[in-house]
C-alpha cells in the first residue's frame, strides 16, 4: 500500500505501521512530499515520524480509533457495501435539519440518530444537516474544536457509522450535509504545525494564528482542505457542506479559496452527476460571496442569513443587547425588509460594529433560496449562558408565529432539533477536554465571559460536567404530549404547504411583499396567491387582505376567512395561511 505526507521542512521521515517502520523517499514529482510502499490493510495503525520526533497520525489520516492523539488507521472506503442508489436532493426547495448526533438521543451514536430518521421523514425535511464530525478530544462536545479534518468522531461510531447513517437516511430519501470547520482547528490534538506551514501569522482570527490560504505553502494548504471537502462528498456520498465561519478564512490571493472550493465541488457533482452543494456561514452580508462565478462571485450556492434570525428573535422576545439593537428599534420593520430584500444591513450602520456593513442584494438576480431562514441555530442557542430555546420564554402560540415566518418565507428554511416540537430540554455548551488546563480554562473563561453581562457564575452551566451534555439530550416523550405534540403537527401542516404549494417556493425575491402595524403588532405578507399573517400581540388583529376570496389553509387557532370587507380576524399570538383564489 501506498503512504505518502507533506512535510517540507523535514529532513527524514519515518512510517510506522502496524509495528513496523521504514524510512520514506522524497517525491521526485511534489516537492515537500514523501512517500512509500509497505503492506497494509484496512484497519493498520500507523503514523509518521518528522527526524527525531515522535510518531504523529497522518494529517489526511481517515480513522483516528484512539482519538486525535492515537495512531491513524487504514480505511477502505470501497468495502463498504451500500445499499441505496442514491441520486441526491438537490437544495431549491429543500427543508433542512440541524441535528447534533451526540444529543439527538442518548446514546449519541450516528445508529441511534438513524433510528429517529422515520420521524423526520414524517415532518416533512428534506435534509438532515450534521453538526461538525471531525475527532475532538473525550466523548462529548459540540465538534466546533476537532482535528484530523478527514477522520470521524470514534464515539459517534466512526466511518462506518456514518456510512451506515447516510444510507439510511438516502434509504428515507433524506439528503445529508456536514457542518465543516475549515477557518481553524481545535486546540488539543493538532499536529499539523509539526508537519507544515499549515498556519500563518499573517493574519490572526479569534483562535489564534489564521489557516494559511495566501502565505508561502498556501498552495498545499488549500488543496488539504479542497480535498478533504471532496472526500466527505465523495467517500460518505454527501448532498452538501456547511461550511463554518467562512468570513474568518482570511486570503488575500486573487482566486479565493471558496472560489477554489466552488469549482472544485461544482466538478464533482458533474462527475458523480449528483447535486452537491455548498452553504456559507458567514457575517459579512456580501452578496458576491452566493453570486456565481461567471458573475464575478465565489460560486458558494447559499449562505446562512443571520440577519432574518436577528429580525424574528427581537420581535419575538423584545431582546435588544448586543448585535440585536439595530433589529430591535423596529423589529417588524426589520423583519418586512429581510424579506423583501434578503439583508437588514445592506450598507446600513450596525451599531454593533460601528461602522456601516453588508452591500445590497440585487433581488432581480439572486434566488431567494440561496439564503436560509431560522429561527433557532445551535449558535443562537447553545451560545445563550443558559442554552435556554425559544421555547423557554415563549408561549406555544407565538413559537407557533415563528414557524409560519421561517417555513412560509422566500428563503431555503432550517430548523434546529426539537424545535419542531417545542422542546422543553436546553441546548447548552459542552466540552470533554482531557487537558485539565485547558479543561479549566474553558470553565473559567465561560464564567467570565458571561458574568459580564451580569450573570451570576455559579448559574452558568459547567461544560465539563457530564450532565451538561445529558440536560441537552433531546427528551423523545414529550412528542407525544402536549402543548408539544400541537406545535409538532402545526410544523408539519406547515413543512407540507410548502411541498404543496409552488407559491411557497418560488425563488423570486421580487415577489414578495409585506405589510406590517407595528403599533397593533401584526404582519402579513403575499407570495403568489398566498398569503401569510401573524399576529404577535395578546388580542385580536384586523388584517385587511383585500377583497379578493380567500380560504384558509391552515391556522394555529380557529381563523375565519375575510369576509367581503377584506380584513381578515386573527385571535392573539396566532399565524394564518390562507390562498387567495
Amino acid at each position: 500500500m501506498q503512504f505518502e505526507v507533506w512535510a517540507p521542512e523535514a529532513d527524514r521521515v519515518r512510517l510506522q505501521c502496524d509495528g513496523g517502520a521504514r524510512v520514506l523517499e522524497r517525491d521526485p514529482e511534489r516537492e515537500g512530499w514523501w512517500r512509500g510502499e509497505t503492506e497494509a490493510r484496512d484497519g493498520s495503525r500507523y503514523g509518521f515520524a518528522l527526524d527525531d520526533g515522535p510518531v504523529l497520525p497522518d494529517p489526511r489520516s481517515r480513522r483516528q480509533p484512539d482519538g486525535p492523539d492515537g495512531l491513524s488507521a487504514v480505511v477502505e472506503h470501497e468495502r463498504y457495501a451500500w445499499r441505496s442508489a442514491w441520486a441526491g436532493r438537490p437544495l431549491t426547495g429543500a427543508v433542512l435539519y440541524e441535528l447534533h448526533v451526540g444529543t439527538y438521543t442518548p446514546e449519541g451514536t450516528f445508529d441511534a440518530a438513524a433510528d429517529r430518521l422515520d420521524h423526520l421523514v414524517r415532518l416533512g425535511v428534506t435534509h438532515v444537516e450534521l453538526m461538525p464530525l471531525c475527532p475532538f478530544p473525550g466523548r462529548r462536545g459540540w465538534g466546533y474544536d476537532g482535528v484530523s479534518l478527514w477522520a470521524v468522531h470514534e464515539p459517534y461510531g466512526g466511518p462506518e457509522g456514518l456510512k451506515r447513517f447516510v444510507d439510511r437516511a438516502h434509504e428515507l430519501g433524506l439528503g445529508v450535509v456536514l457542518d465543516v470547520v475549515h477557518n481553524h482547528l481545535g486546540p488539543s490534538g493538532n499536529y499539523l504545525p509539526v508537519f507544515g506551514p499549515y498556519f500563518t501569522d499573517t493574519h490572526h482570527t479569534p483562535w489564534g494564528s489564521a489557516v494559511n490560504l495566501d502565505a508561502p505553502g498556501s498552495d498545499e494548504v488549500r488543496d488539504y482542505l479542497t480535498q478533504s471537502a471532496l472526500a466527505w462528498l465523495r467517500d460518505y456520498r454527501l448532498d452538501g457542506l456547511r461550511l463554518d465561519a467562512v468570513h474568518a478564512l482570511v486570503d488575500t490571493r486573487a482566486c479565493h479559496f471558496l472560489e477554489e472550493l466552488s469549482t472544485a465541488v461544482d466538478a464533482l457533482a458533474e462527475e458523480t452527476g449528483r447535486p452537491l452543494f455548498l452553504i456559507a456561514e458567514t457575517d459579512l452580508n456580501d452578496p458576491r460571496i452566493i453570486a456565481p462565478r461567471a458573475e464575478h462571485g465565489l460560486g458558494v450556492h447559499a449562505q446562512w442569513n443571520d440577519d432574518f434570525h436577528h429580525a424574528l428573535h427581537t420581535a419575538l422576545t423584545g431582546e435588544s443587547q448586543g448585535y440585536y439593537a439595530d433589529f430591535a428599534r423596529e423589529p417588524l420593520a426589520a423583519i418586512a425588509k429581510t424579506l423583501t430584500g434578503g439583508y437588514f444591513h445592506d450598507g446600513t450602520y450596525s451599531s454593533f460594529r460601528g461602522r456601516r456593513h453588508g452591500r445590497r442584494l440585487d433581488r432581480s438576480r439572486v434566488a431567494a433560496h440561496r439564503l436560509l431562514a431560522y429561527s433557532q441555530t445551535h449558535d443562537q442557542v447553545g451560545n445563550r449562558a443558559q442554552g435556554d430555546r425559544l421555547a423557554a420564554v415563549l408561549s406555544p402560540g407565538l413559537l407557533a408565529c415563528a414557524a409560519a415566518l421561517t417555513l412560509t418565507s422566500p428563503f431555503t428554511p432550517m430548523l434546529f432539533m426539537g424545535e419542531e416540537w417545542a422542546a422543553g430540554t436546553p441546548w447548552q455548551y459542552f466540552t470533554d477536554h482531557t487537558d485539565p488546563d485547558l479543561a479549566e480554562a474553558v470553565r473559567r473563561g465561560r464564567r467570565r465571559e458571561f458574568a459580564a453581562h451580569g450573570w451570576k457564575e455559579e448559574d452558568v452551566p459547567d461544560p465539563q460536567d457530564p450532565a451538561t451534555r445529558d440536560r441537552s439530550c433531546l427528551d423523545w416523550s414529550e412528542p407525544e404530549r402536549e402543548p408539544h405534540a400541537r406545535v409538532l403537527d402545526w410544523y408539519r401542516r406547515l413543512i407540507a404547504l410548502r411541498h404543496e404549494r409552488p407559491d411557497l417556493t418560488d425563488p423570486a425575491l421580487t415577489g414578495t411583499k409585506v405589510a406590517f402595524d407595528a403599533e397593533a403588532r401584526w404582519l402579513a405578507f403575499r407570495r403568489g396567491d398566498i398569503r401569510v399573517a401573524v399576529n404577535l400581540a395578546p388580542r385580536e388583529a384586523a388584517i385587511p387582505l383585500g377583497t379578493r376570496p380567500a380560504r384558509v389553509l391552515a391556522a394555529w387557532t380557529p381563523v375565519e376567512a375575510p369576509g367581503d370587507d377584506g380584513v381578515l380576524r386573527v385571535p392573539g399570538e396566532t399565524a394564518v395561511v390562507l390562498l387567495q383564489e
